[in-house]
């Protein structure tokens, strides 16, 4: 699956549009990641446990937008976006979305 955050795809046609694909998780945060988080915050530094949970969470809704367009019939997705939000104090959604298409070589 060819994914690109442009809205055309170089050296290739779009014939087809399927429409917008969603991939989609919402987190909650281990409390003792928050622990060490907020520790960390106190001396500076990366956090890698949040850095792990989000590249991982990333990857999932990635795999589920991909899922939904291949279900479809695309064969890539342009215009792809992530998008967070934060629902109440603990948890965290993740979107990716982006729209179906299917391309031909140009």
């Amino acid at each position: 699956m060819l994914i690109t955050t442009t809205n055309e795809i170089p050296g290739h046609e779009i014939e087809e549009v399927y429409g917008e694909v969603f991939g989609l998780t919402v987190r909650s945060r281990n409390a003792f990641s928050q622990l060490g988080a907020g520790l960390k915050s106190i001396v500076g530094g990366e956090l890698k446990g949040m850095t792990k949970a989000l590249t991982e969470s990333r990857q999932q809704v990635m795999d589920r937008m991909v899922a939904e367009a291949e279900a479809k019939g695309a064969d890539a997705i342009v215009a792809m976006r992530f998008d967070t939000s934060e629902m109440g104090s603990n948890w965290t959604e993740i979107c990716a979305y982006g729209t179906a298409v299917r391309t031909k070589r140009a």
